[in-house]
């Protein structure tokens, strides 16, 4: 679990150090790889943690709901809409639906640290 907590405190650092930068496309599609790269690490902490807490889950939408059980995360659409974003931006690329990713990372970000501090 240290591991994993270490890796997904380094990828918010670096989605934080992305979003302070003045967007272009560039920078919008850095931000978005490290989002994914973040949202990842995120559920697989709470698989790793959930497991030593005697809970179990195995995809990304299962780990959310488990850290709402958990009490790592609130009931919140926010984290929906960030699977869903999630999903889109890995599979589906268009300019429009990154500046709509791109304009929501700030507050995936605030979830982010909360989760962190609750690991």
């Amino acid at each position: 679990m240290f591991n994993n907590l270490l890796k997904f405190e380094d990828a918010i650092v670096n989605l934080e150090e992305v979003l302070k930068i003045e967007k272009s496309e560039i920078v919008r599609d850095s931000a978005i790889k490290r989002f994914e790269i973040c949202f990842d690490l995120a559920w697989k902490s709470i698989k790793i943690y959930a497991k030593g807490q005697g809970s179990e889950c195995f995809s990304p939408r299962g780990c959310f709901k488990t850290a709402v059980q958990l009490k790592l995360i609130d009931n919140d659409s926010s984290w929906v809409r960030m699977i869903e974003d999630r999903n889109v931006s890995a599979h589906v690329y268009s300019e429009k639906m990154a500046d709509e990713v791109y304009s929501r990372l700030n507050e995936y970000l605030i979830l982010f640290k909360n989760l962190k501090e609750k690991l």
